[in-house]
C-alpha cells in the first residue's frame, strides 16, 4: 500500500462568489506533487486489482517533473507497477524528431518511461515528424485510439502564461480535437531558454484538443510560481473564454487545480481575503491590507478615511483598531521604520526602530550571488554602502554562469588569448576555436569552452567588485557542481553543493548573509542556489556565531518584494544609482545579448534602475520620503 503523505496546505478551496474551479494551495510544489503522484498511483493500483487498464493523459514541461519523480520512486521501491498503464501525451512540437533533446518524446523517457515497467507499445506521444500531408489523418487516428481505450481516466495538465492547456493556445474552440496549431508568441518566448533562443523554438505543435481533454474522467492541473499567478487567477475566477483556454475547465465536473502559494498569490482569497470573508487580523495582514487600500484609492496612508476602509471590506479592521487615524499612523510608522541608510546597522544609535542592529559596529557580511552579476544588479547600491561604511564584505558567486556567455563572445576572447599565448599553449585555443566554430545549435560546450566562458564572467566580476572598492581576497567563486552540466537543465542540489556553502559560511562567520530570494529567473538557477543556502543554514545552526547571524533576501531583475513584505529599504542617491549602473556594466558579456532574460527585453541595468525607482516612487505615493531609488530586502528567519 502507498503510505499516507503528510503535507502542509496553505489554503483550502471554499465555494465563494469568486472561485469557479476546485483548487488546493500548498506551501511548496514538492509536497503537492507527492499528493498528485499518490492519487495517480492509487488509481493504477485500483485498476490492477480490477483487472483493468489505466489510461493516463500526461503533460510535459517543468510542472509535472516532481510528480514523475515520485512515481518513479514508488516503482523502484516495489510499491507500484505500470504493467497495466496506457499513456497518451498531450502534445509535441512540430517539426520535431524524437532524438532531439527538446522533444517531448525525449522528455517523457528521461523523466518517467525509462525508469518504470510500462510496456513500450502502451506509450503514445504525438509525433512531430509526420509529413504535412499525413497530419490530418494522423490526428484523427490519435483521437480514435484514445476512444478505443475507453477514454482517459486521469489527465495531468500544466498551464502556460497564455492560458493554454496542452498547446491549445488563445482562440482554441471548446469542441476542438487533436490537431496542428500555431504557437503563441508568449509560449515560444517561455520556451526560448530550452532552445538557446526564441529563433530556434518551433512555431507549430501537434496537440490534443480542448474537447479531448474535457472528455477525461478526472483532471488535475498543476501551477507553480508567481509567473503563473495572473493567468491562474483568470482561470479560476474569470469568465469562460477562448482567450484563456484553461477557463473551459470550469465546465468539467471533476477538475482540481493544485498550486503553490506563489501561483495562488493573485486569487482574491489570498491577495485580498477581507473581500471574501471575516479575517483574523494579524499584524502582517493589517500591513498588507492598508498598503493595498492606499494604492487602490490612490491616497497617501495618512489621508485614508473611515469611509475608504468601510467601502473596501475593512470595517472589521476599523472596529478592531478604533479609527482610521490611529491605524494610518501605526502603518505609516511601520513602513517608516523599514527605511535605513545604514544596511549594516547605524553605529552607536538606538536601533529599537531600525531594521538592523547597531552592534557589532563593524560586521562581517557575506553576499551570495547566484550568477556573477546578481549582486550588483539586485543590491549594488547596498553592496557599495556596506563597503563605504567600513564593514568586512565578502561576495560569493555560487555558479560560474558560463552557460550565459554566447559563443561569439567566447570565440573573441579565445582569439585574443591565442595571440598572447606562447607556441606551446596555442593548442588549447585551437581546440576551443574549432569546437565553437563547428558547434551546432543545442550542442553542449566542451569543457575547455565552458572554462573560457566561466573565466570571462569571473574577470567581469572582479572588474565590478574592484570598482566598488572590494579587495580581491574577499571575492569567492564557488562554481557549485550542480550547475556544471553544460546544459540549461541543471542537476539537483547535492551534498557537495551544500558543503561548499557550509565551508564558506564557517570561514567568514558572518553577522549578515544576503541571498537571492528571486525565484523568477527563466532557468531556475536562483531557486537551486537559494535551496542550497536553506539546506546549509540548519546544519550550521549550532555554531556559536550563527546566533548573531541575520539573513536578508534580495530580489533580482525579474521581480520585487510587495511593499508589505519589505523589512529593510535602503534609499539610493542619484550618484549611487549611477555607481550601481556602472558596476553592472562591467558585465559586458551580459549587456547587449542577454541569453536568458525571460519575457523582459530590457537590459539588466535598465531593469535594475527602473525597479529601484519604482520602489522609491511607491514609498512616495504612500506618503513617505521621496527618494531617487530604493533597494528592498526581506529577512529570512531560520
Amino acid at each position: 500500500m502507498i503510505k499516507e503523505i503528510k503535507y502542509k496546505q496553505v489554503g483550502k478551496f471554499e465555494d465563494t462568489k469568486f472561485e469557479k474551479i476546485h483548487n488546493e494551495i500548498f506551501e511548496n510544489s514538492v509536497n503537492a506533487s507527492k499528493i498528485v503522484a499518490q492519487e495517480i498511483a492509487d488509481l493504477i493500483i485500483q485498476k490492477q486489482e480490477n483487472g483493468e487498464q489505466c489510461v493516463l493523459g500526461l503533460a510535459t514541461g517543468s510542472s509535472p517533473i516532481k510528480v514523475y519523480e515520485e512515481l518513479v520512486r514508488l516503482h523502484k521501491s516495489g510499491e507500484l507497477s505500470f504493467r497495466n498503464v496506457v499513456t497518451f501525451n498531450l502534445d509535441e512540437y512540430y517539426p520535431m524528431k524524437i532524438e532531439n533533446q527538446q522533444s517531448y518524446y525525449h522528455f517523457m523517457h528521461q523523466h518517467l518511461f525509462d525508469h518504470v515497467d510500462i510496456h513500450p507499445e502502451n506509450i503514445n506521444i504525438p509525433s512531430g515528424d509526420i509529413p504535412v500531408e499525413e497530419l490530418d489523418q494522423y490526428c484523427i487516428d490519435y483521437e480514435m485510439k484514445i476512444k478505443q481505450y475507453g477514454g482517459i481516466d486521469f489527465q495531468l495538465l500544466g498551464i502556460g502564461r497564455s492560458g493554454h492547456i496542452g498547446f491549445n493556445e488563445p482562440g482554441s474552440h471548446r469542441n476542438s480535437g487533436t490537431r496542428i496549431i500555431t504557437l503563441d508568441h508568449i509560449t515560444r518566448r517561455d520556451a526560448a531558454s530550452d532552445f538557446n533562443g526564441i529563433e530556434n523554438v518551433p512555431k507549430k505543435a501537434v496537440t490534443m484538443g480542448i474537447n479531448t481533454i474535457m472528455n477525461a474522467k478526472r483532471i488535475i492541473l498543476l501551477a507553480w510560481g508567481h509567473k503563473k499567478a495572473s493567468v491562474l487567477q483568470e482561470t479560476i475566477e474569470g469568465d469562460i473564454t477562448s482567450t484563456i483556454p484553461a477557463t473551459f475547465l470550469q465546465d468539467h465536473k471533476n477538475t482540481t487545480i493544485i498550486c503553490d502559494a506563489e501561483a495562488a498569490s493573485e486569487l482574491t482569497r489570498i491577495k485580498t481575503p477581507w473581500l471574501v470573508d471575516q479575517c483574523i487580523w494579524t499584524e502582517d495582514l493589517k500591513l498588507k491590507a492598508v498598503t493595498w487600500l492606499s494604492q487602490e484609492v490612490k491616497k497617501p496612508l495618512l489621508k485614508l478615511t473611515d469611509k475608504d476602509y468601510n467601502e473596501h471590506g475593512m470595517s472589521g479592521l476599523l472596529a478592531l483598531e478604533g479609527s482610521a487615524y490611529d491605524l494610518n499612523i501605526k502603518i505609516f510608522n511601520t513602513l517608516q521604520h523599514t527605511i535605513t541608510g545604514w544596511p549594516g546597522g547605524k553605529p552607536n544609535a538606538d536601533d529599537t526602530n531600525r531594521p538592523e542592529r547597531a552592534f557589532p559596529t563593524k560586521k562581517r557580511v557575506l553576499i551570495f550571488s547566484p550568477h556573477p552579476d546578481d549582486d550588483v544588479i539586485s543590491m549594488g547600491g547596498t553592496f557599495s554602502r556596506l563597503i563605504d561604511q567600513g564593514h568586512e564584505v565578502h561576495v560569493a558567486y555560487q555558479t560560474s554562469g558560463n552557460i550565459a556567455v554566447n559563443d561569439e563572445e567566447a570565440l573573441k576572447f579565445a582569439e585574443v588569448a591565442q595571440k598572447l599565448a606562447n607556441d606551446s599553449d596555442i593548442s588549447i585555443f585551437n581546440t576551443i576555436k574549432d569546437s565553437l566554430n563547428s558547434k551546432n545549435k543545442g550542442d553542449i560546450d566542451i569543457p575547455e569552452a565552458r572554462l573560457i566562458k566561466g573565466l570571462i564572467r569571473q574577470m567581469e566580476s572582479y572588474g565590478a567588485t574592484r570598482y566598488l572598492g572590494l579587495d580581491d581576497s574577499n571575492v569567492h567563486f564557488l562554481n557549485l557542481p550542480f550547475y556544471e552540466t553544460g546544459k540549461i537543465k541543471k542537476n539537483p542540489i547535492g551534498k557537495n553543493d551544500i558543503q561548499i556553502i557550509i565551508d564558506l559560511i564557517n570561514e567568514v562567520q558572518p553577522h549578515q548573509i544576503y541571498a537571492a530570494g528571486d525565484l523568477a529567473d527563466p532557468h531556475g538557477t536562483h531557486k537551486l542556489c537559494l535551496d542550497a543556502i536553506f539546506e546549509a543554514l540548519p546544519l550550521l545552526k549550532k555554531q556559536p556565531f550563527m546566533k548573531d547571524c541575520w539573513v536578508w533576501l534580495y530580489r533580482g531583475a525579474w521581480h520585487e518584494w510587495d511593499i508589505s513584505e519589505i523589512e529593510m529599504a535602503v534609499p539610493l542617491s542619484p550618484d549611487e544609482v549611477n555607481r550601481k549602473t556602472n558596476a553592472i556594466l562591467f558585465h559586458q558579456s551580459q549587456k547587449d545579448r542577454v541569453m536568458f532574460q525571460g519575457e523582459d527585453a530590457r537590459e539588466f541595468w535598465v531593469r535594475a534602475q527602473e525597479r529601484n525607482r519604482n520602489t522609491a516612487e511607491l514609498y512616495d505615493q504612500l506618503g513617505l520620503a521621496d527618494y531617487e531609488a530604493i533597494e528592498a530586502f526581506k529577512r529570512y528567519h531560520f
